[in-house]
């Protein structure tokens, strides 16, 4: 039995996550910023936001308290600030994080767009809004629809997709107006979504990459948003999928749990739209991803950890 603290177990990954754990006869120790009714979890605390000065500290109080030997993080405010204290949590806790640089990267959709395309990745068109002069301009180079977002945001949050609709683009236009370079534009990609989890090992580990693929069947929001159900693919029906989901991965130096998002353009290629370094929602239909991170933790220190 394995000692874990996981956040935002209020949330869907958080909620997920811990469901597994209790599920395998772990003991788990859920915080969230917010009081959790219903929980999987052994024990619940609420902590302060991941924004406040003591954030940090209040974790470590409680590793402390409750004998915790594995922190997951799964709140993508904190985990920036979390990969880069990872070091400083009690001696023999390990902290299921990547490298601070990284994760800081895939924290920001744009960089993360940028190394990608960088890596040779399939990415859709992408810009910042500052680059273009108009929404027309943008529409005209982006062939049509766009797709806005914050570029340091939860899940899909702030995601809106800009066209010509009966009004003639005015609601378009309003929005875009209010954009400045804390958002970031994509070309608007029609085709089927995909959640791809993908499991990378640290360095030096014998085992191999794992990816689970992942069809979003219904979104939060019709053609954008969260996914409300998924279906497991076979990777000999979406190997496609499953290449772009691992390269793109690798091509960020990610390690452990990732959680990707894919969709087809118009003529069926696959481009990735942004990349999540924790464990996702929709982690239970892929339960070898949990087993990975389990067998990693067993089988010793996770690299680049303090012991």
């Amino acid at each position: 039995m394995v000692r874990v603290l996981v956040t935002g177990v209020g949330g869907p990954a958080g909620d997920s996550l811990a469901r597994q754990l209790v599920d395998q006869g772990h003991w788990v120790l859920g915080v969230d910023m917010k009081q959790v009714h219903a929980s999987a979890a052994d024990a619940v605390s609420v902590v302060s936001p991941s924004s406040a000065p003591g954030y940090l500290w209040e974790l470590r109080g409680l590793v402390a308290t409750y004998e915790i030997e594995l922190v997951v993080p799964t709140v993508s405010d904190e985990l920036v600030m979390v990969a880069e204290a990872r070091d400083d949590f009690a001696p023999g806790v390990e902290i299921l994080i990547a490298d601070p640089t990284p994760v800081r990267i895939a924290n920001d959709k744009y960089l993360t767009m940028k190394c990608l395309a960088n890596a040779n990745v399939g990415v859709p068109d992408f810009a910042l809004p500052g680059d273009f002069s108009s929404i027309n301009e943008a529409m005209a180079r982006f062939g049509g629809s766009l797709v806005v977002k914050p570029r340091v945001s939860r899940g899909g949050r702030g995601v809106q997709v800009l066209e010509r609709a009966a009004d003639g683009g005015r609601n378009a236009a309003r929005i875009w107006s209010s954009l400045d370079d804390s958002w970031i534009v994509q070309r608007f990609a029609p085709g089927a979504e995909y959640a791809p989890v993908v499991f990378r090992p640290w360095q030096e580990s014998e085992q191999d990459d794992l990816v689970v693929v992942l069809e979003k069947t219904e979104l939060k929001h019709g053609r954008v948003g969260n996914a409300l159900s998924v279906r497991r693919v076979d990777t000999p029906e979406a190997p496609d999928i499953a290449r772009i989901a691992e390269a793109a991965s690798a091509a960020l130096g990610l390690a452990g749990p990732v959680d990707v998002d894919v969709r087809r353009m118009w003529d069926g290629t696959p481009v990735v739209l942004e990349v999540n370094a924790r464990f996702g929602a929709n982690s239970a239909y892929a339960p070898e991803l949990l087993e990975r991170v389990l067998r990693s933790y067993v089988s010793g220190p996770m690299m680049g950890r303090t012991v």
